[in-house]
């Protein structure tokens, strides 16, 4: 459908709100409620995913991806008491981005297969799972490459507004090709899960978080991170993989891998401008390596 514009929406608000739990307009960049009241929009201070309970940014971003894609999108979402039916509807405007949020609490009405679950608690934990299944890389439980899309954008934004520095990390396991080659496909996932496990076990997942990018490549983003805290912590987790050997049938295989790190600080950078930085950087540092003989 085309998009509408906030002209319109003003037109039709009060209709909504006689179908709906709640309408609001979500800044899903800046991640601020463009408030609607007695049909007018006033731009608000408050904080979109506070709605649900919740200090941090929504894994699984509705109106991110309704923006991103230019289209109405349906999801569930779960607050800390209920579970909403949430359409995002992209809009139409000359200034910040908007969509156009519609939640419907259906607790006590949705049902999901043969509906046998207590109340809110099974179908809580089912959105979670359903949400988990379209962010997260099912072998290594890292958030995969769609949420990066969506939510690397939003934390340059949050990162440019607070002032503070943001370095994302490009990592690459070494001699991938060569593990799967020599050793099968499955001493590969294990050299990939043996990886993720010391990603995360060397960041604090309350303010950063790790992603796998492709497939020997991961991304880590470390929000509030200047390049040299930085720095420590990826030669902590390089120093780490490089200390513990995954075991093959008759062979232990010893793990290495390469990064590269650009940090955000006092220029903006898009998304694909530090994605793109931090790959080069670490190419070069593999190339570095390679060529005066490291593994």
């Amino acid at each position: 459908m085309d998009r509408i514009t906030l002209n319109e929406i003003k037109d039709k608000l009060d209709f909504f709100h006689k179908m709906f739990d709640a309408v609001r307009l979500i800044d899903p960049l800046h991640k601020k409620v463009i408030e609607c009241q007695d049909s007018d929009i006033l731009i608000t201070k408050e904080v979109c995913y506070h709605y649900w309970g919740d200090k941090k940014i929504c894994d699984n971003c509705i109106s991110m991806r309704s923006y991103q894609e230019d289209k109405s999108l349906v999801k569930m979402e779960k607050s800390q008491n209920a579970v909403f039916l949430v359409t995002a509807i992209p809009i139409t405007t000359n200034e910040s981005p908007a969509v156009l949020e519609l939640l419907k609490n259906v607790t006590d009405t949705m049902f999901v297969g043969s509906g046998e679950y207590n109340k809110s608690e099974m179908l809580s934990r089912y959105v979670e799972e359903i949400s988990n299944a379209i962010i997260k890389d099912p072998l290594t439980l890292l958030f995969n490459r769609r949420f990066v899309e969506e939510r690397l954008p939003a934390d340059i934004v949050e990162s440019t507004l607070a002032n503070r520095p943001l370095s994302l990390c490009f990592l690459d396991l070494d001699n991938f090709k060569a593990i799967n080659d020599t050793y099968g496909h499955g001493a590969g996932d294990k050299a990939i899960k043996t990886v993720s496990e010391i990603i995360i076990s060397n960041i604090d997942c309350d303010k950063s978080w790790a992603a796998r990018y492709g497939g020997d490549e991961f991304l880590v983003c470390l929000n509030g991170t200047r390049e040299e805290d930085a720095q420590l912590i990826m030669k902590k987790i390089q120093r780490d993989v490089g200390n513990l050997p995954i075991y093959s049938e008759k062979d232990s295989i010893k793990l290495s891998l390469t990064y590269g790190i650009k940090t955000m600080e006092d220029i903006p950078l898009t998304a694909a401008e530090l994605i793109r930085e931090a790959d080069k950087v670490m190419y070069l540092a593999k190339q570095f390596k390679y060529h005066y003989g490291q593994n």
